[in-house]
């Protein structure tokens, strides 16, 4: 197969398979089916093209083959005379009837994963499936299951659909706002597991997951162009995603924000979710949640250097995002940016006030850790870097945390550490 061939059905894999399921399941209204009749394909793609070449239309060539796949499937079936009159849907030149607020098959297939009848971490995975393309090894790995278990996982999410009968469909607009919630929820727990991956032996940083929330949410954003939120988590991607070349050194090490090589970034997707920040600035719309994190991303990345950050517009914003969203890990990271604008004692006192609720989450140590540090606290600062470095899952800020608390060296507490 040559490289020119090998690339095409990496690329049309890439742009078509969310394309072929959702054809197929309106088609079918089976995941199975749909699924199955994809992969086989694209392995036919894989065994036909580098013979007779790329199709001018390589979607519409798989579109009309995993058709074809998913008929001869169906009519083996003995006894199954309800799928073999569900197969003779394909002769029908009929369009499909209006289902929902938008109309776009893919949309409908994330909409039917992320259906809030499956549980949360089924319609991650079965996302990334169906919609994303991904094979279950990768995303077992992904969030550090064994293959044999994430398999069964996808594979009772599939039945639940059939079962409860949950309908291939957009939500009807009266709807369409709280369903749209649960999917981008999914969508920024893909990209937050790609960001800062965790498990022993596993990159620091998965690009692939990143790439794909990036993805799917564009995807979104495409089909709901006026969503506010979706063009704010879009944004809050793109502005994280810009940095990751610059977040982890050549060893293996987390590289904190206020130490980054700024010029690393990347200015085309900095420059893209600037874009997409003014343009909700400029709706007039009062802002949701991942509108409001985007903004604060967009803060960061428009100092040249750490030390030009407007750490008081940043209150600001997280003063607002508390109003939206008042979680703990909210405050602790509006703590962080009082810590720069009124000193490490006074964001201690309001971090030390969330170790009830954030015992169990690394960054309350590491944050704790850092402040404690800021004020010559040498020991306290050790034993909560301890406590950070006890519970935190990604290599890179386990090395971090490691290396900050090992160069603590024998300060006395109340004095500046050496560092």
């Amino acid at each position: 197969m040559t490289v020119d061939v090998t690339e095409a059905i990496t690329r049309a894999h890439h742009e078509e398979w969310a394309r072929v399921v959702a054809a197929l399941t309106r088609r079918f209204g089976d995941l199975d089916v749909a699924e199955d009749a994809a992969a086989e394909a694209f392995a036919t793609a894989v065994e036909r093209w580098p013979r007779d070449g790329v199709p001018v239309n390589p979607g519409g060539w798989l579109t009309t083959t995993a058709n074809r796949r998913a008929i001869d499937r169906l009519r083996r079936e003995s006894k199954r005379g309800e799928k073999q009159r569900a197969a003779v849907m394909w002769h029908d030149d009929d369009p499909a009837p209006p289902l929902g607020a938008v109309e776009d098959e893919r949309l409908r297939l994330i909409f039917t994963c992320c259906h809030p009848a499956l549980a949360p971490e089924t319609r991650v995975a079965l996302t990334l499936r169906m919609v994303g393309g991904l094979t279950v090894p990768e995303i077992a790995r992904a969030f550090l299951v064994q293959e044999p278990t994430m398999g069964q996982r996808i594979t009772r999410a599939k039945a639940k659909i059939k079962a409860a009968r949950i309908p291939y469909r957009v939500p009807s607009a009266q709807d369409l706002p709280a369903r749209v919630s649960g999917v981008l929820a999914v969508l920024f727990l893909v990209f937050n597991e790609g960001y800062l991956a965790t498990g022993p032996g596993t990159d620091p940083v998965r690009a692939d997951l990143t790439a794909e929330a990036i993805r799917l949410t564009r995807l979104v954003r495409a089909q709901l162009p006026d969503d506010g939120e979706v063009a704010g988590l879009l944004a809050l991607m793109l502005l994280t995603e810009a940095r990751r070349l610059a977040r982890v050194s050549p060893d293996g090490e987390l590289i904190p924000l206020d130490r980054q090589d700024r010029t690393a970034w990347d200015s085309s997707l900095v420059a893209e979710g600037h874009a997409l920040v003014r343009e909700r600035l400029a709706s007039g719309e009062a802002p949701g949640r991942y509108q409001v994190l985007a903004a604060i991303n967009a803060v960061h990345t428009s100092a040249r250097e750490a030390r030009d950050t407007d750490w008081s517009q940043i209150v600001a914003l997280y003063d607002q995002l508390v109003r939206l969203d008042p979680s703990p890990v909210v405050a602790l990271n509006r703590a962080v940016a009082v810590a720069e604008l009124d000193g490490p004692e006074v964001a201690l006192a309001t971090v030390d006030q969330l170790g009830g609720a954030l015992a169990g989450y690394h960054a309350f140590h590491a944050t704790r850790a850092e402040l404690l540090r800021r004020l010559g606290r040498a020991d306290g600062a050790r034993a909560a870097y301890d406590d950070a470095i006890g519970l935190a899952g990604n290599t890179a800020e386990t090395a971090y945390l490691t290396r900050r608390r090992d160069e603590l060296g024998s300060v006395t507490p109340g004095r500046p550490p050496s560092s």
